[in-house]
């Protein structure tokens, strides 16, 4: 029978354990990029992106990022992978990578045409990594960021990151209820 003493051990050692592992290992494109296999492979037209999310029943989720950038390493080795978020990515997001220094074009809502980097500064973003969700109807001339449901700029942890998820899927923007008051009933 095990001592009081040991128990406590054992129990220390548990609860350490999750902190002792290694991050998770998720390979890097050409580009210095994180490829998790839940990324969508499109020709970056917005439009058509939107339209394939709509079909199958995801929200578009655009996924601003930048070689070597710590904040982009830290959400896909340590946010990404939990289960409920993981999940979330590849059930209910059609998720789409910008590189914020890249040269891909990429067809805006409104047919505007600019490289990866343009474009990002057209949108006026500074910042990686930046989730830009999409609502599932965009209207005539706007941009991804004018017409963005929510801009998730720099890195959550993992329980700020599920409940922002769930907010946008639970229309929460729509319903006039601010993130912070949403994430303030969500149990810790």
């Amino acid at each position: 029978m095990p001592t009081p003493r040991l128990t406590a051990a054992l129990a220390a050692l548990l609860f350490a354990l999750p902190a002792l592992l290694p991050a998770a290992e998720v390979p890097l494109g050409d580009d210095g990029l994180h490829k998790p296999d839940w990324l969508q492979d499109t020709f970056r037209d917005l439009r058509e992106d939107l339209a394939e999310a709509n079909a199958e029943g995801r929200r578009l989720l655009l996924m601003v990022e930048q070689r070597g950038c710590i904040y982009c390493a830290e959400m896909h080795e340590e946010v990404f992978p939990d289960p409920g978020i993981d999940a979330r990515l590849r059930e209910r997001f059609f998720v789409v990578q910008i590189n914020m220094f890249g040269q891909t074009e990429v067809t805006d809502f409104d047919g505007t045409v600019l490289g990866e980097k343009d474009m990002v500064r057209r949108w006026g973003l500074a910042f990686t990594p930046t989730l830009i969700f999409l609502p599932e109807e965009v209207p005539d001339g706007a941009t991804a960021v004018s017409a963005a449901a929510v801009v998730m700029p720099g890195a959550f942890g993992r329980a700020t990151t599920r409940a922002l998820m769930d907010w946008v899927l639970e229309h929460g923007y729509a319903s006039g209820e601010l993130f912070q008051e949403y994430l303030a009933r969500q149990p810790q």
